[in-house]
């Protein structure tokens, strides 16, 4: 393909951003502009250009994008050597970088990514070490915290001396959070293992404290490519700003009205401040949408001018006007969910809609109970984003787990997990004693369990024995590794272990085991079909030499994200998502629920404008995902945390222009759900209400049967969703007491944590 065919195919802007490649640029690209599009035009465009793949950086927020990207690069250009551009997400190309220089930041190459379960179950094993009282110091604040602390570049020592942050978790009755974050590091580096955050905190450190492998990299990478630029936090812009210092070939694409993370670290500012640091950057704004419909379009228009803090652009659109938005008003989150689920219906029997085309968001999961009770009644099939991911399922994770421990004999969490699964007679005491031994003489608990004898664990002989038995296994497994790949070695694995026996001798145990089976399909597929292109930097000679190993595996899902997950396309469902989940998502129909003050925008963000802005991108994020048909919806009343409270409409709907509404359908689902009550000239824009009283609780005579089956004790393990007829869906924390009088902790969606008598509770446990 010649250049010109390229550029050919690009409107004017994107020609612009795509044919600009030295020097530094920003490309602000509004809703549906093609951002995607202009990215993979670029790369495709400088390797028509003679520039080597491998001095270009591509990062990316999913690896679902990176992979679909380098597809289309391939198709343009018909070069193999798009394979070779450095492209990914920001954790998986730097996780690389670090286990190929391991050893200059005190790791080996082996190392373990820990994921937010792995985190979480550490710090509880802290917390209990130190005798302090979990539901103080609750887990997800804690977690929190460091996380926040290491995307600030902090380390455990820095966050000790950081007086503002030691003040606060005091004021907070968690004064010992510097403590456990101290133990937590010292854990994770003894484990040979990293978080999430560790990856960029410690690629960061590789570039600031050894300056030979800030110009090896600068070196490599001399043109870097930053997607969704305004979602980055301040470990992510430090690093790219070291990389991109050698030779300012810098390109960072994304729309600061989209930037909604701030809650996770990222920081706006590095968007708008982008020509502070790179006084000479050129500006290319995307302003043609080609997504939405015009009143769609407009609509967003006009939410966002309300911000301060933005880059100044005008986002149109050629489509059609399109058919005008309409709010929905009901009397409860019941009736709202009545509105959406009787208007999905309609359009799906009058015009054959396919389900898959067809969203429902909310602002908070809890939101979601109301909105999957109706779809069920209504037999609306659906499926929630956000929900357990197949890795993080418990037989998936136990699997992983012994891979792990073949591949890093020190990955304490992964040994907490699987030295007693399938029961082996090594119970949770024995566990204590041997991390307390381990602690004692300063060394790891792999090695205490490999020689047990020799450091005198507090134990009997006979688990003595059993240590060195469960040993000797991990060894046989990491024998084998060089020899066989990746589907060899998990199918090795499975049965040596016990794993698929254990499942296979329970029935009501047969979907964990198919899902083991699924797991073995994924790495035989890798096994299979995985390929790893590189160049020779010297000759420019194409290198194919990919041995698809079991720790290749593991890098591949260590770092998923519900995006990168796979959907069955041939399956017709309704998708149900917060709006965060939909971010680079779009639909033909979409409906917004819950605009109510103190829910969207978020109660916590009234009393500041920057976090007030940011609910308002929030919502204009909301609005671009619809292409076609755009529902708005919000309750007078309803249920928060056990109580009824009367909902006012959100501020954000005043700022939607009447040009682009229909109008306002006042009804509840028993007097016909489209029901015209009142037009916006003569009830919105005026605001009146009629003084309501509370109504009673809206009883639920739901069919158990179209919501799962009775759960029995068996079923009930931590993690495990559940279904209560008057408490809602929640998520089994732990389960405790003897048999017949067990007690299972519940979180529950909307009520927080209650404590239930297993053989009163009447636990529904949820269709898959």
């Amino acid at each position: 393909m010649e250049q010109s065919s390229i550029l050919s195919q690009l409107n004017e802007s994107q020609k612009e951003a795509v044919s600009l490649i030295n020097g530094p640029e920003m490309v602000i690209a509004g809703a549906g502009s093609g951002k995607t599009r202009v990215l993979t035009y670029r790369i495709a465009y400088m390797l028509e250009q003679g520039i080597a793949p491998w001095r270009i950086l591509a990062l990316t927020f999913t690896n679902k994008a990176a992979r679909e990207m380098t597809e289309r690069i391939l198709k343009l250009i018909g070069d193999q050597r798009a394979k070779a551009v450095q492209m990914g997400t920001f954790h998986s190309v730097f996780l690389r970088i670090l286990r190929t220089e391991a050893d200059k930041i005190g790791f080996t190459h082996f190392l373990s990514v820990y994921d937010t379960d792995d985190s979480k179950s550490l710090l509880r094993n802290i917390i209990k070490e130190l005798n302090l009282d979990p539901k103080v110091y609750v887990v997800n604040y804690v977690l929190n915290r460091i996380s926040a602390a290491k995307s600030n570049l902090l380390n455990a020592e820095d966050y000790a001396q950081n007086k503002d942050a030691v003040m606060y978790d005091k004021e907070c009755g968690k004064p010992l959070v510097a403590e456990i974050f101290k133990r937590y590091n010292t854990r994770l580096h003894s484990s040979n293992a990293m978080d999430f955050d560790d990856i960029l905190y410690y690629m960061n450190a590789l570039l600031r404290d050894f300056p030979e492998m800030l110009f090896k990299y600068q070196n490599r990478f001399q043109y870097v490519l930053v997607d969704e630029y305004q979602d980055t936090n301040f470990a992510q812009y430090m690093i790219i700003k070291k990389i991109a210092a050698g030779h300012h070939n810098i390109c960072v694409v994304g729309d600061d009205a989209q930037s909604i993370y701030g809650f996770r670290g990222a920081d706006i500012n590095n968007i708008l401040n982008f020509k502070r640091d790179y006084p000479e950057a050129k500006i290319v704004k995307l302003e043609q949408n080609y997504r939405s419909t015009q009143n769609i379009v407009n609509a967003a228009n006009a939410v966002i001018k309300n911000n301060n803090k933005q880059i100044p652009k005008t986002v149109w659109t050629d489509n059609e006007q399109g058919t005008p938005i309409t709010v929905l008003s009901s009397s409860n989150e019941s009736d709202e969910a009545a509105l959406v689920c009787d208007s999905i219906f309609e359009i799906e029997h009058n015009f054959h809609v396919n389900y898959n085309d067809i969203a429902i968001l909310y602002r908070t999961n809890m939101q979601s109970r109301a909105l999957e009770e109706c779809l069920i009644r209504k037999h609306i099939p659906y499926r929630i984003y956000g929900g357990t991911s197949f890795y993080a399922r418990k037989e998936i994770k136990d699997l992983l787990a012994y891979c792990r421990l073949a591949i890093n004999h020190y990955d304490e969490e992964s040994l907490r997990r699987v030295i007693n699964y399938p029961l082996r007679g090594i119970g949770e005491t024995t566990v204590e004693k041997i991390i307390a031994c381990a602690g004692e003489h300063g060394v790891r608990a792999w090695d205490i369990i490999e020689n047990p004898q020799f450091f005198e664990v507090p134990v009997n002989n006979p688990t003595k024995e059993r240590l060195t038995d469960f040993a000797a296994k991990i060894k046989s497994f990491t024998a084998l590794l060089p020899s066989k790949d990746a589907y060899e070695m998990g199918k090795h694995i499975v049965f040596a272990s016990g794993i698929i026996a254990a499942l296979k001798a329970d029935p009501s145990e047969k979907d964990r085991a198919d899902n083991v089976e699924e797991l073995l399909d994924a790495m035989k597929d890798f096994s299979e079909n995985a390929e790893e292109t590189t160049f020779n930097e010297e000759t420019g000679e194409l290198i194919e030499d990919f041995n698809p190993t079991l720790d290749r595996f593991l890098e591949s899902v260590a770092l998923l994200t519900d995006a990168d997950q796979k959907e069955d396309e041939n399956v017709s469902q309704v998708k149900l998502m917060t709006i965060h989940a939909a971010k680079g998502l779009e639909f033909d129909y979409v409906y917004i629920t819950g605009l109510e003050e103190n829910l969207f925008p978020s109660s916590l963000s009234i009393g500041s404008r920057k976090e007030l802005e940011e609910e308002r991108r929030l919502f204009y994020v909301a609005i671009t995902r619809a292409k076609k048909v755009l529902t708005i919806t919000h309750a007078q009343t309803r249920y928060r945390f056990g109580s009824l409270q009367f909902c006012e409409p959100s501020r954000f709907l005043d700022e939607l222009p009447t040009s682009c509404l229909k109008t306002i359908e006042k009804a509840s689902s028993g007097k016909g759900a489209f029901a015209k009550k009142s037009t916006i000239e003569n009830d919105w824009a005026n605001r009146t209400f009629e003084k309501k009283t509370a109504p009673a609780k809206p009883k639920l005579e739901l069919d158990i049967a179209a919501i799962g089956r009775m759960a029995k004790p068996s079923d009930l393990k931590p993690e495990t969703r559940i279904y209560h007829i008057k408490f809602g869906y929640g998520t089994v924390q732990r389960i405790e007491g003897p048999t017949g009088d067990q007690k299972a902790t519940i979180f529950f969606d909307t009520l927080g944590e209650k404590v239930l008598l297993l053989k009163f509770a009447k636990l529904i446990l949820p269709n898959k």
